[in-house]
């Protein structure tokens, strides 16, 4: 698992996605609607929306609120149009960082991006800069305490996942694109609950971050996250358990 999901599973277990839990309505809400546009209003036949409808329910979002979301996408209501745009930059120690955001105006949303890059310690690239150190993948999070390893391997790599790499507290599993929804349909056929299920960006290399370099590298990601029309933030940074664990109890 990168550094970048350690850390969000401690700000999970630390109750800080309670704090946030109206702007993660707000980014939900967009990605419903943008992929309702994008590839339609049935759950079944669009991956990116089911994973997105999946995403809402985990954090217990309305059911109406979800229904209007599709339904401004496919235009049976009134609603914004979103488009899609990706950031490229740096961090501090180098860390590459790729932004995917959900905006009605793009000049506005890149101004946003840019600021919080110039304030903490990054810098704004141009197209291309860093996004060919990623590739997307599929990434499904199963507590250690949900299932024993031999039972999540065995489920994940029999259903055609890439790699399962254990971690302190979870089994992260990398899968490829197509293959995502299959390797869920077998952990859930094999009785293992997962935490969580996404498309992601994963970069081939990390940078090792020190205990001086990390706080600065999270800060810059944390503001990123903090814009409403920033749905995700990929990195290639990796952060050693006892050091995440000391920038969590520092609050």
């Amino acid at each position: 698992m990168s550094g970048h999901s350690k850390w969000s599973t401690i700000k999970h277990k630390k109750g800080k996605a309670d704090q946030a839990r109206g702007a993660a309505f707000s980014k939900l809400i967009r990605e419903i609607t943008t992929a309702a546009r994008i590839g339609g209003g049935d759950v079944n036949a669009n991956p990116r929306l089911r994973t997105a409808v999946e995403s809402a329910k985990a954090i217990n979002m309305p059911a109406d609120n979800v229904d209007r979301a599709i339904k401004k996408g496919t235009g049976e209501l009134p609603g914004v149009t979103y488009e899609e745009t990706i950031y490229e930059g740096y961090g501090p120690a180098g860390v590459a960082l790729l932004i995917r955001a959900l905006t009605d105006n793009k000049n506005r949303s890149t101004a946003e991006v840019r600021h919080v890059f110039d304030k903490y310690g990054g810098s704004m690239g141009s197209a291309g800069s860093v996004a060919w150190q990623f590739k997307p993948q599929g990434l499904i999070v199963v507590s250690k305490d949900k299932a024993g390893e031999d039972a999540v391997l065995t489920a994940a790599l029999e259903a055609g996942a890439d790699d399962v790499q254990t971690e302190a507290s979870a089994y992260s599993i990398l899968t490829p694109i197509g293959v995502l929804e299959k390797v869920k349909k077998q952990l859930k056929d094999s009785g293992i609950p997962f935490d969580s299920a996404e498309l992601t960006m994963i970069a081939a290399n990390s940078v090792k971050l020190s205990e001086q370099d990390a706080p600065k590298v999270l800060k810059l990601i944390e503001m990123l996250e903090e814009l409403e029309e920033v749905q995700q933030v990929y990195a290639n940074f990796d952060i050693p358990d006892e050091i995440l664990e000391k920038i969590a109890a520092a609050g």
